[in-house]
Parts: structure tokens; sequence; C-alpha cells
């Protein structure tokens, strides 16, 4: 029986939802650069994926306009690759199609990890997980660093351009938060997920399952940032759970803390401290 106290260990990270001001250049992006494909598009929303798994969904929101400097919301999506080859083509071709939007490399011992931003200063990351067998822990930590990765050597030894396109989704999300207390009680204590790791009192990281991370935390450029108001950038992140009874148990869970939930009987929509909306369904 699930520990009711806890997320499932079956859920994962489903899409995420960006509000975008130039939805045609978003799309350029997101396919001739990082690779995804649209798989769908009504009006003004584009779901944008690889064959049965959609990962980034774009909504066209031309009245809103930029959070200022030092708000919460997203730090980045991190778009998780199944082979390096497929990996090292996305980040080659981000790079010489969108030449100034990397922001750096870095192997985290669990990932090797590229990081860029969009035309609308979304963060992206583009990553490779090692074998799991390779993780080390100590008890419930997993043991992650920032070591140097040299992109240009990662490109020219993997890039194989005869390598078909492989699996591709969103493997975690990392959002910019006002303080990292009230970021670990709302989302392990409330939520249910797991601590894996912490960065000094800057940065937490949370996962279910033995993952080494499925949603971060930091205050790096936002310590201090109250709840958000309507503006551009992250729209919401789905969270997708195994089944009806684990929802109700974080609904459970949600609404003994206060939290404000929508249930409209398939899918619960709520916010954190920080007004970033979740979305959770079950399949």
């Amino acid at each position: 029986m699930p520990v009711l106290d806890r997320l499932d260990a079956r859920s994962t990270v489903g899409t995420v939802t960006l509000k975008v001001a130039d939805l045609d250049a978003q799309i350029r992006y997101y396919t001739e650069g990082v690779g995804l494909a649209v798989l769908e598009q009504h009006g003004p929303t584009a779901v944008l994926g690889r064959p049965g798994r959609p990962a980034v969904v774009l909504e066209h929101s031309p009245a809103l306009r930029h959070a200022p400097a030092g708000s919460a919301g997203l730090f980045h999506t991190a778009i998780l690759f199944e082979s390096r080859a497929d990996l090292a083509r996305a980040v080659a071709s981000v790079a010489r199609r969108y030449p100034g939007r990397f922001s750096g490399a870095a192997d985290h011992l669990v990932s090797e990890a590229f990081y860029f931003d969009d035309p609308e200063g979304n963060g992206v990351e583009l990553y490779f997980d090692r074998p799991r067998e390779s993780w080390e822990w100590d008890g419930t930590r997993v043991r992650m660093a920032t070591n140097y990765l040299d992109p240009q050597q990662y490109v020219a030894h993997h890039l194989r351009q005869d390598a078909p396109p492989a699996g591709a989704s969103v493997g975690h999300v990392h959002l910019k938060v006002g303080d990292v207390g009230t970021a670990r009680d709302f989302y392990e204590s409330v939520v249910g997920f797991d601590v894996t790791a912490t960065a000094g009192a800057h940065a937490v990281f949370f996962s279910v399952g033995g993952y080494h991370h499925h949603l971060a935390a930091n205050t790096w450029t936002s310590r201090g940032a109250l709840g958000r108001t309507p503006a551009l950038g992250l729209g919401e992140i789905d969270l997708v759970l195994p089944d009806r009874q684990a929802m109700g148990a974080l609904a459970e869970r949600l609404a003994a803390r206060g939290v404000e939930v929508h249930d409209d009987g398939r899918t619960l929509t709520f916010e954190d401290p920080w007004r970033n909306a979740l979305r959770v369904t079950a399949p």
C-alpha cells in the first residue's frame, strides 16, 4: 500500500506550459533548434514533443509582459534525451541556429547537461542521464556536482547524424522561489516529494522513486521574491500520478494544510507559495 503522506513513487513530471509573446518564434526554437515536433496546434496553443511524449505546451499570451528581475517563476525546463547522440544533435542545433543563447554546461555526476535561454528568456536545460547504477547515494541523498564539461568536445565525440531521434521528455523542472525553507516545507511536507539534495541554503532538490530530481527550487536570483502576478514565462507544471488513489491522497494533504485546490473530476490544480501553478493528472 502507498504511504499516504508521500507522493506515489511512480509519479513523474509531464508537460510544462509556457506563456509566450511570439508563438511562431517559440515554435521554431523548440522544433528547429531543440528538435521537438509540433504534436498538435489549436489556435493560440501548440503542444510540442516527440511522438507519444508531449513535453512543452506554448500558449500565445501577447497581452502579458515579462516579470521584473528577481521574480519567482521558472529557472529552467529540463528536457531529457535518451541517447548522447540525440543530445549532442540538439546542442549543436541550438548553438548553430541560436548563437548567444548558450549559458553553460556541467557534468553533474548523475547527468550531462547543457544550458540555454529560449528567445523569450525562459531557461532550458538539455541533458542525458548516466545509468542509475552509477549514481552514488549517501542514504537518501544523491551525490551531484557541477564539474566542467566541454560542449565542443562533447558534440564532436557524440554527434552522429545517422542516429535516429530517440525519446525526449521533460525530466525535471527547476523553479525560482523566494526562500528555500518555505519551498522545502511545501514540496516535501505538503506535496509529498522526497528531498534528494541541497546546495547550501540556496537550493533544494526533490524527487520520488529514487530519481535524482523531478523538481528543484533555488533563490540564486530570486531571494525574497513574493507571489507571482500574471506574466510571460511559466504557465503551469503537470505532475502525472499513477492513479486516482494517489491523486486523492495528495488532495487530502493539500486541504489539510489549507491549500486551495480546484478539482474538476479529472485534474487537480493548485499553486505553491509563489503562485507557480501545478496541474495533477492520472491515466
